[in-house]
């Protein structure tokens, strides 16, 4: 079997330069500026990861509502999540799901981001 492994995340936005600052000011993604295909195209870095944000067209369907089928939700580990949390509320951040406890040595919540993208972000302890 082909080895496959992770290369990005790709949105589209109806404003993509508020979209890559939501993603700067709130969680720390480092944004790039490029042209791709002859359009501008914002590329982020957020741990490890690339999100590829395009511009959206009259013919992009709205974001959807959660629960939805298809891509639910995307992760972000944090180490000191209560810090974190407190950091994010003060920025405006909206949760929606405040910290619990998924598994033992597991905490997750859950934050409403641009376009009603849907991020957890949990903390793992050792072993978990």
């Amino acid at each position: 079997m082909a080895n496959f492994t992770f290369d990005h995340i790709h949105l589209r936005s109806p404003d993509i330069e508020a979209t890559a600052a939501w993603f700067e000011e709130k969680l720390g993604a480092k944004v790039s500026r490029v042209m791709a295909q002859g359009r501008p195209r914002m590329v982020l870095t957020l741990g490890g990861t690339t999100i590829l944000i395009n511009q959206a067209d009259a013919n992009t369907a709205a974001p959807p509502s959660a629960p939805n089928q298809g891509v639910d939700h995307f992760g972000l580990a944090v180490q000191g999540l209560d810090e974190a949390v407190a950091e994010l509320k003060a920025k405006g951040v909206p949760f929606t799901m405040e910290i619990t406890e998924a598994r033992p040595g597991v905490r997750i919540c859950f934050i409403r981001g641009p376009e009603n993208i849907s991020i957890e972000l949990l903390e793992r302890q050792p072993g978990a």
